[in-house]
């Protein structure tokens, strides 16, 4: 669809089990839009029902982009997802609107403002990070990183693990500062679109309900054989398809430390945390984008 001769971007925000998927697709079959992930854990292979991604029906659907294309084994980055997005742009006909939906927020962000060209960074940098940072509370994690890098550090409002990690292990394999990198980031892909943005944010009770449900109906609907699959690969533990809740959670009932109830309510806490830390996020960093409800009447 042209509209004064630009293309046209849709962007769909949210936290986990929001309907955002239900609410692109409809969206592209009205449209004839190309749904593209934003969502940083579908992009993998092999957890299609644990990640939540769209069942293989509703691909059939309408066309699908970057979904469950990346291995498993692999490190994906946020610079190699904005590549991709570049020959999703690139190959796409300019006519059909690009439907961008998932709930990493970096995706997004990167997507409109630019981001850092990162060199990828060891793995045995980041485990040996992970290891230091392992037994710290909050304000230690936050001391260490004032030492290496204190403008990240002043930037983090919370020494959330993942972005301290993340920091130090640049630090210590680049020899330079996150925040060095960060200032003098590329520019947003989506200077030439026409953008609408939109951000899902149904009431938390009801977020918490479908949150519920839904684990529920995967663990009896897939997500125990992929678990198995996933583990069958004997993959490093610090990989991000590793850390996608409800492995570790099925994995214990399957090595029998858990109960099946155990396992189900343990990944749907972890899932609902997951969701809030998503929508204080997007309400920090997208405060200004338009706010919708509840999308879709299944989890």
């Amino acid at each position: 669809m042209w509209v004064r001769g630009r293309r046209r971007a849709v962007l769909i925000a949210g936290p986990t089990a929001s309907g955002k998927s239900a609410l692109a697709l409809a969206m592209a079959r009205e449209q004839d839009g190309i749904v593209v992930n934003a969502d940083a854990m579908q992009v993998y292979d092999t957890l299609q029902v644990v990640t939540a991604r769209p069942s293989d029906a509703e691909m059939g659907l309408a066309e699908h982009r970057l979904y469950g294309t990346v291995p498993a084994a692999t490190r994906f980055s946020t610079g190699q997802w904005l590549s991709a997005v570049r020959a999703v742009m690139e190959s796409a006909d300019p006519g059909r609107p690009l439907i961008f939906v998932g709930g990493t927020g970096l995706y997004f962000d990167a997507l409109l403002n630019g981001f850092a060209d990162i060199p990828e960074i060891p793995a045995e940098i980041v485990l040996q990070v992970q290891q230091e940072i392992q037994a710290l509370d909050g304000a230690q994690r936050l001391a260490l990183l004032q030492r290496e890098d204190p403008e990240t550090a002043e930037r983090l409002k919370v020494a959330d693990p993942q972005r301290v990690i993340r920091a130090l292990a640049v630090k210590r394999a680049t020899g330079r500062r996150l925040s060095g990198f960060q200032n003098q980031h590329a520019a947003g892909m989506l200077g030439d679109f026409l953008v609408e943005r939109m951000v899902l944010d149904p009431e938390r009770d009801v977020l918490r309900q479908r949150i519920a449900l839904r684990f529920e109906q995967m663990f009896g609907g897939g997500a125990v054989e992929e678990v198995v699959a996933l583990r069958s690969l004997q993959l490093d533990p610090s990989l991000p398809v590793m850390k996608a809740i409800g492995v570790r959670e099925i994995g214990e009932w399957l090595d029998g430390t858990l109960e099946r109830e155990e396992a189900i309510a343990l990944a749907t806490i972890a899932t609902q945390q997951y969701a809030k830390r998503q929508r204080t996020w997007f309400r920090n960093r997208f405060g200004d984008w338009p706010r919708r409800g509840l999308a879709g009447a299944a989890p």
